[in-house]
């Protein structure tokens, strides 16, 4: 999908139009935008946050963003635009809108598609309200996934525990039940394709859920292309025609491939803060404690202030940064701080200037429309704050980062599960992690032997395993979860040997200097200093297998499915022998998932799963 713009631009394009009736929107039209009020369900919201912000909002003139089911006021002069999940209670919400004539015109735009009987609803009530000419369009948008980066997306946040892997792989799950799970995650990855502008091949093991997901899949692109008048796939509508030369690749795999990883600890920044730290839709909620150090005895602990950072692809540190081990992080903060430190008096200086001196941040970005007109070096004011802004917020969630590593040794755990997972030769014994008291939480001690456990190619003889259970127990873990894998290890008999996880090891480095001075904002001292070594996951290897058409064991198997053929054989044989890539700057990787969870969430999945 070379040509094509990532799936984030494609999603924030169609969110635009949308806002602009439907219309496409155009960047620098001059003239004042048309004002409206949003009104979007739990769902749209979720969609709507990672991409726009109020900002940006209110340049496409939305002055209020409301819930569909808070109690509104009417506003009986305004356009409004509705994106909304096309259910029951919303429909009813809406005709209750229609009947007490809330808004001057209504713009319908439903997140998935409309059944026809629900429209029809619509309808009525529009007729009984006489409000038939105020309802000016209705849309079906095909947005029901969340993007969260270029190359990024989930299929849902809401309802995820009705798509969770728990949900899938409870034991008493009955067949209808899955069908609506199967059909819930069809249908996101349905409007994913419609969003993208192509039509997939896919890719999926057998006997999996994901073989389920596949085949309705494909039904489902079938039906839609086989209706010509109105299929969603046909001409430029969305742009698609600049990558028709080349369709994207689908691989379905199921999480049960591989469930070390999601309980691996990790030592990158981005993967940090989803595992340690409150971070959910790209913001990150921190708690920032203001201490009672210097309290006079027996006063009451201060409250906590409540922080929330958004992390965005337009922070240019953690776009750089996201993907760095952690020491390199901390230095680098160090070094803006630094560099910062160097044009503070400047920016004192442009504050004087401007007769600022003390003023709150806020009076400034207001001003920063006029800075123009001032003197060119006035100009670089707003500049330099929302750098310092940056500055502030890395600081504050490295730290918090900073403060689990070294309460828990994440730096330990995550250097003896990558020596697990890599097999590489132990330098200390699992008991002796799991007994120590000053080394994580029981989940930590959890995660390490459930790691240890998944990925042995001998299991533990029962002996052995009670010792452990043991040691688990008196460190103060839960063993449910173990007694899921348990079960799970003994059902799949490892039809294959155990995921291999390539054999890597993390060398560690001599320890930054920068961050080890004294000087420095982090006080790194006995935390390793880990350097990533590259790690072929088993999703890797799959997807490589697959996209260069390698026969391999692992995936010779999988089943092949083409919606364009006209008649649905299930061959596993590709029809088409080149290797999938994007022209000459090699592949373009997109990854989704059904729930984005980490791995505390996992832990209480598993357990949930395990209970007696």
């Amino acid at each position: 999908m070379a040509a094509a713009a990532s799936i984030r631009e494609r999603q924030t394009v169609a969110l635009k139009r949308m806002l602009n009736f439907n219309v496409p929107h155009v960047k620098n039209s001059t003239g004042e935008p048309v004002w409206k009020v949003l009104i979007y369900d739990r769902f749209g919201q979720d969609i709507i946050s990672p991409l726009l912000s109020v900002k940006e909002l209110r340049d496409m003139g939305i002055t209020l963003h409301l819930l569909l089911h808070s109690d509104r006021d009417p506003i009986p002069d305004v356009p409004a635009v509705y994106f909304v999940m096309p259910t029951e209670e919303n429909i009813d919400r809406m005709c209750q809108d229609l009947r007490n004539q809330l808004y001057e015109s209504y713009y319908l735009n439903f997140i998935s598609a409309i059944s026809r009987s629900k429209l029809e609803d619509i309808a009525n009530a529009a007729l009984a309200a006489s409000a038939v000419t105020q309802v000016a369009k209705v849309f079906d948008q095909y947005l029901n996934f969340i993007t969260l980066e270029d190359d990024m997306f989930v299929l849902c946040n809401q309802n995820k525990e009705l798509v969770s892997y728990r949900a899938i792989n409870r034991p008493d799950i009955t067949d209808t039940e899955m069908e609506t799970v199967m059909d819930t995650i069809v249908d996101s990855l349905f409007c994913f394709f419609v969003t993208l502008g192509a039509v997939p091949i896919i890719r999926c093991s057998r006997g999996t859920a994901a073989e389920m997901v596949a085949v309705k899949l494909d039904k489902k692109l079938r039906e839609n292309l086989r209706d010509a008048r109105n299929s969603l796939f046909t001409g430029d509508t969305l742009g698609a025609g600049q990558f028709s030369f080349q369709r994207p690749l689908l691989v379905l795999v199921d999480r049960n491939i591989d469930l070390a990883t999601p309980l691996h600890h990790t030592w990158t920044y981005q993967a940090l803060v989803h595992d340690v730290l409150d971070f959910h839709l790209n913001r990150v909620n921190l708690e920032e404690s203001s201490g009672v150090e210097n309290s006079p005895a027996g006063a009451r602990p201060k409250r906590k202030n409540k922080k929330s950072y958004d992390l965005t692809p337009v922070d240019k540190f953690w776009q750089k940064h996201k993907g760095s081990p952690f020491p390199e992080v901390a230095e680098s903060v160090q070094q803006e701080l630094e560099s910062y430190r160097a044009q503070e008096d400047e920016v004192k200086r442009l504050k004087s200037i401007m007769g600022l001196e003390g003023e709150d941040e806020g009076a400034i970005s207001m001003l920063s429309d006029n800075t123009a007109k001032l003197t060119s070096a006035v100009s670089s004011l707003p500049e330099l704050l929302e750098k310092k802004r940056l500055i502030d917020l890395h600081t504050n969630v490295a730290t918090a980062v900073l403060e689990h590593i070294k309460a828990r040794k994440l730096d330990v755990y995550f250097e003896y599960e990558e020596k697990i997972m890599s097999k590489t030769t132990l330098d200390k014994s699992l008991l002796d992690i799991i007994s120590d008291p000053d080394a994580g939480t029981p989940e930590d001690k959890m995660r390490l032997f459930l790691i240890y456990y998944i990925s042995t190619q001998q299991a533990p003889s029962e002996a052995d395993l009670e010792q452990y259970k043991k040691a688990l127990t008196d460190a103060g873990c839960n063993l449910n979860p173990l007694q899921y894998i348990k079960q799970w290890k003994a059902f799949t008999k490892m039809a294959s040997a155990p995921a291999s996880y390539g054999n890597t090891t993390t060398k560690p480095m001599g320890l930054l200097s920068r961050v080890m001075n004294t000087g420095s904002q982090f006080v790194m001292e006995g935390v390793k200093n880990l350097v990533l070594k590259q790690q072929n996951l088993p999703v890797t290897r799959i997807l490589d297998n697959l996209m260069e058409m390698k026969s391999n064991p692992e995936t010779d198997d999988y089943r092949y499915f083409d919606p364009k053929m006209l008649r649905g054989n299930d061959s596993s044989v590709p029809r088409n022998k080149n290797p999938f890539q994007e022209g000459k700057q090699g592949k373009h990787i997109l990854y989704g998932c059904s729930e984005l969870f980490n791995a505390t969430q996992f832990i209480n999945q598993l357990s949930q799963l395990g209970q007696k």
